[in-house]
């Protein structure tokens, strides 16, 4: 594999850590999202555009090469995530709440400083199933929005929710992934007012899928598919219930939807693991690599470390490519 092992960009001041990061095969660059701002960099960790303007939470994202768009969940609540959001961006006005797919063109985004909404960069398209769902009665199936996503090919996205971690209730121990044809999307995608959120997207939604793992801390963080293995990789934040092993990594068949290790079994308790880190990027580059990134904070200001993996499939866990 021709990646560097370990790539290191800066980011400076940034709403808050690092959310996820995605690969462009055919420029090489990089692109990370740091919850309030999205960069492109190169394999040096050059940063070579940064996107601002987002008074939301951006989370885990996606690359879809047909498009040449990066594709990231982008949450606005005015609970305390949100509130804190604001408070480290200056910002002091509620904005309505809303979940919604960030579209972000990736050859618009030319220069080092951009605006999301006024350089015209970025789109949005509203998923009304999870606006439900969290506006629901004590947060249907205890969603408290969405983060993770993953396209499994040129059209077909993956995105979860977000589950509260609350150790009371039974509502709230499986993944919920909703699928999405994105090739018509189009349509109904529309430049974000944060003072007058739309509500442009699809009707519905193209499945809707349980995955039991038990349950996680704010559930999916980052969420990624690997052509090689046929499956999606869950990084999560683990759970607190004791009758679950609370891994930090689940593995999710693409075709069934369901856990899988591999090896036959599609049982929570086998089709996991604990290795540390994936829920602040995970990025697959083929062959059974990944870029896995990590936040690094010095003072005010925060950086990615981004490290080259290999999966093993037997230990269900990441090696470092250079070990």
């Amino acid at each position: 594999m021709n990646f560097p092992h370990t790539v290191t960009v800066h980011a400076g001041r940034t709403g808050s850590h690092l959310q996820g990061i995605a690969y462009d095969p055919q420029e090489k660059h990089l692109y990370l999202s740091f919850t309030t701002c999205l960069l492109k960099a190169d394999l040096t960790g050059r940063v070579l555009s940064r996107v601002d303007g987002i008074v939301g939470h951006l989370g885990c994202i996606a690359w879809n090469d047909r498009e040449r768009r990066v594709y990231g969940s982008l949450e606005y609540k005015n609970d305390a995530i949100g509130q804190n959001i604001r408070r480290n961006l200056g910002q002091d006005t509620p904005v309505q709440d809303g979940f919604y797919i960030a579209r972000f063109d990736a050859d618009k985004m030319d220069r080092p400083q951009m605006d999301a909404l006024g350089d015209s960069v970025m789109d949005a398209v509203f998923l009304r199933e999870v606006y439900d769902d969290y506006a629901a009665p004590g947060h249907r199936y205890g969603c408290s929005g969405i983060d993770g996503c993953t396209f499994t090919d040129e059209k077909t996205l993956y995105v979860a929710y977000g589950i509260y971690g609350d150790t009371q209730r039974r509502d709230n121990d499986a993944q919920v992934l909703l699928q999405y044809d994105v090739s018509d999307w189009d349509a109904c995608a529309r430049p974000l007012d944060q003072r007058a959120m739309h509500r442009s997207g699809p009707d519905a939604t193209d499945g809707k899928h349980f995955v039991h793992t038990g349950n996680t801390t704010y559930g999916i963080q980052n969420l990624e598919y690997d052509a090689s293995l046929g499956a999606m990789i869950a990084a999560v934040y683990p759970g607190k219930k004791p009758e679950y092993p609370n891994y930090t990594l689940f593995f999710i068949d693409s075709d069934t939807l369901t856990l899988t290790d591999f090896a036959g079994h599609s049982d929570h308790r086998f089709c996991g693991s604990h290795f540390p880190y994936g829920t602040e990027g995970l990025c697959s580059l083929g062959g059974g690599y990944f870029y896995i990134g990590r936040d690094v904070k010095t003072g005010s200001e925060h950086s990615a470390l981004v490290e080259l993996y290999r999966f093993d499939a037997e230990e269900l866990t990441f090696h470092r490519a250079d070990i």
